[in-house]
């Protein structure tokens, strides 16, 4: 009996510990999903409606300004980026761009994301400026969040041909370490915008192709997404027909110069968007800029700076490539910044109310044909009535968030 006693104290004593172990493994595992929830409520923050999110955590960061970057960027640099023009993108000036000067300083919110396949997010624009220039007001939050927490696109908006080099090359090796694809807007073509609120550009064509050449050299050789002269081929019916042909051999050849330098760059032509030209009729000035030819593009963008809602967008550049032709691979980049909400019914373009984020940025759409939903306005970038044409507005950028 004694020896029968003392086996059975030891299978008590052994389940006991089992019992123990079970438990702690238990009380691990929840810890585990209160991190995953947690984790996943972080990630989910974005656009209104859906679409996966390319986005470095939840830190703060911002699209740019790299108009007066210096030609080797240095922790001593003061340069003060140029005011950036606004622009249109409608029958309607559209004020559109925008970017901040990087900033010398790195803050526990530019810390660099984890090496990933995605959107590349730059550590400097004028949104992260505000931020960190206001831990106290009590939009910073929202806006730190739902907008500088978003990989958006890098304009270089100057002619500036001693620097352009430098500057694109600061932000496609910053990306190609981190693993992440940028977004960059070259926007300097002559007679930009038809002399509204974002005219300027190169003083010639000669001058901007030489520009164009500077620009791809800084590309390097890894992938990048190239918004090629928003307005450029929609808004060309300001121009002579030997002024509008000059212009779109321009582009043809940006185009070529882009993707010899750079065999890995996209290259994406305007379209304009839903609620201007017909598809035929813009397809028909697309294919003369060179955006139906596998030598200089990859497709067209549409909706920049502009509201129209994803879905009209998406029918619309469909539309577009099939009048298009050119190889099935072509395919479509859609600026969803601030089309949450849809076009103002009254066709309001500046700054209008109303108006909300639409869906975060991604290289996964899950629709045939379109390969990206893009900020190439970074929101809350004014255009001209909040605040001055191509600055960060708090107000703006709070109303388009919450």
């Amino acid at each position: 009996m004694s020896g029968l006693r003392a086996r059975r104290l030891a299978a008590r004593r052994t389940e006991r510990r089992r019992a123990a172990a079970r438990g702690a493994m238990a009380a691990a595992a929840s810890v585990v999903v209160a991190v995953g929830t947690a984790t996943g409520l972080l990630t989910a923050l974005g656009g209104d409606d859906g679409g996966g999110a390319d986005r470095a955590g939840p830190q703060a960061s911002r699209s740019v300004r790299l108009d007066a970057l210096p030609v080797s960027p240095s922790p001593s640099s003061t340069s003060s980026p140029s005011a950036e023009p606004s622009r249109s993108a409608s029958p309607s000036p559209t004020a559109r761009r925008a970017t901040p000067s990087p900033s010398p300083k790195r803050t526990p919110a530019q810390q660099e994301p984890r090496p990933s396949t995605g959107l590349y997010r730059h550590p400097d624009s004028q949104v992260l400026d505000w931020v960190r220039a206001h831990p106290g007001d009590p939009r910073q939050d929202v806006i730190a969040s739902r907008i500088a927490g978003y990989p958006a696109a890098v304009w270089f908006t100057d002619h500036t041909p001693a620097t352009i080099t430098a500057r694109v090359r600061a932000v496609t090796s910053a990306g190609a370490a981190q693993g992440r694809v940028p977004v960059l807007v070259p926007y300097a073509i002559p007679d930009r915008d038809c002399g509204g609120h974002s005219e300027g550009g190169a003083p010639g064509l000669d001058a901007y192709d030489a520009w164009i050449d500077r620009f791809a050299a800084g590309l390097g050789s890894g992938e990048v997404i190239v918004v090629l002269e928003p307005d450029s081929v929609a808004q060309s019916e300001c121009l002579s027909a030997g002024e509008r042909a000059d212009r779109f051999a321009s582009l043809a050849r940006a185009g070529r110069v882009i993707k010899d330098a750079d065999p890995a760059a996209r290259v994406y032509y305007d379209a304009g968007h839903s609620g201007w030209h017909a598809p035929a009729q813009q397809a028909a000035w697309l294919k003369q800029a060179g955006a139906a030819s596998a030598d200089s593009s990859d497709g067209v963008f549409s909706n920049v700076s502009n509201f129209h809602t994803t879905a009209d967008e998406v029918a619309y550049d469909r539309a577009v490539l099939d009048s298009l032709g050119g190889p099935p691979s072509l395919g479509a980049v859609i600026d969803t910044s601030r089309n949450g909400n849809g076009a103002p019914s009254d066709g309001q373009w500046c700054d209008p109310a109303g108006r909300k984020l639409g869906r975060a940025p991604t290289l996964t759409t899950g629709m045939g044909r379109i390969d990206a939903y893009l900020w190439v306005k970074l929101p809350g970038e004014s255009d001209g009535c909040r605040g001055e044409p191509g600055t960060f507005t708090p107000s703006y950028a709070y109303d388009l968030a919450r």
